[in-house]
Order: C-alpha cells, then sequence, then structure tokens
C-alpha cells in the first residue's frame, strides 16, 4: 500500500508542477506577444470590455478574451502536450503548425500560440528527465486554464493587468 500512495503522492505533485509550469509558460508568452495591450479579434474586445464593466481589468479581459477567441500560448501549450504524448518531439512541432493555421484561420496576426507550442514542447523534453510526463502537462494545462477562465473572471484579469503592467504591455485604450 505505501508504493501507491508514494506512485499518487508523486503524479499528484508533477501535475501541481506540470500546471505551475504550464501556467507561467503561457501568461509569460501570450503577455509578452501583447494580448493585454488589444484585443487581436473582435470577440476578445467584447469580452475585454465585459470583463471591465464587471470590475475587472481591461488588459487582463483582452488576455482571456483573445485566449478565448484564438489559438493563443494556452490553446498552444495543451495542444503540444497532446502532441508530444502521441508522437513525442515531433507532435509538439506539428501542434505548433496546427496551432499557426488556427490564427491565420482566425486573422489573427500573432504567434503566441505558434511559440508557446514550441516552449511547451522544450518544456515537457526537459522536464521528462526528472520523471513529469506529457499526461501531466495536459491535466495542467487544463488546470492553468480554468484558473484564468474559470474560477472568478474578474479576479484572474485584475491579476493578468498587474503581470500587463510588470511587462509594460498594458492596454492603452
Amino acid at each position: 500500500m505505501k508504493i501507491l500512495e508514494m506512485i499518487v503522492m508523486n503524479e499528484v505533485i508533477g501535475i501541481i508542477i506540470a500546471a505551475i509550469l504550464c501556467w507561467l509558460n503561457f501568461v509569460i508568452v501570450d503577455t509578452y506577444f501583447g494580448l493585454p495591450e488589444q484585443p487581436g479579434v473582435r470577440g476578445a474586445s467584447i469580452i475585454g470590455k465585459d470583463v471591465e464593466k464587471r470590475g475587472g481589468d481591461i488588459a487582463g479581459g483582452f488576455f482571456q478574451g483573445n485566449i478565448l477567441c484564438s489559438p493563443d500560448a494556452s490553446a498552444g501549450t495543451l495542444l503540444a502536450s497532446i502532441g508530444y504524448l502521441l508522437l513525442g518531439i515531433p507532435g509538439g512541432i506539428i501542434a505548433a503548425f496546427l496551432v499557426f493555421i488556427g490564427n491565420r484561420l482566425c486573422a489573427d496576426p500573432g504567434y503566441a500560440g505558434t511559440c508557446g507550442s514550441l516552449t511547451a514542447t522544450a518544456i515537457i523534453f526537459l522536464t521528462s528527465f526528472i520523471g513529469l510526463t506529457p499526461e501531466m502537462f495536459i491535466v495542467g494545462m487544463v488546470i492553468a486554464i480554468f484558473t484564468i477562465m474559470g474560477i472568478s473572471q474578474t479576479g484572474a484579469s485584475k491579476v493578468l493587468g498587474n503581470i500587463a503592467k510588470k511587462f509594460n504591455r498594458h492596454a492603452r485604450e
């Protein structure tokens, strides 16, 4: 029974570490590429302004709108995790290509999703040496997205807005 408990605990710790790495990857990449500054697609503008009306930060709202309406680094990180699980490093690269195509279909001029896929692939590869698995990153990315979109949209928008200010990427509206 002790062995089973150790295995479960190691998986839980691995998922927590993967969730933190996924969150950092997609928030840093998306912020660097300017998602909080302005809406990249029309739906992002509507979401950003709605979040602001409910007491949230406009930059965080634009960030949330952009990740909801177009495949940015959050989608890239999740797809890279799935691609890596299926095919290893080539799967992560294929995911980056698919996200790139998705951005073009959404008329999104950015490259955050493509970059997020590639950085996620590198992170998964590097952390595989300490025992983290692609499955942990899939679950971790779902948790990371839930913290941004599912718990409190206005609260998360304020956190994202503060991060945007630190990166000098806050909305200019």
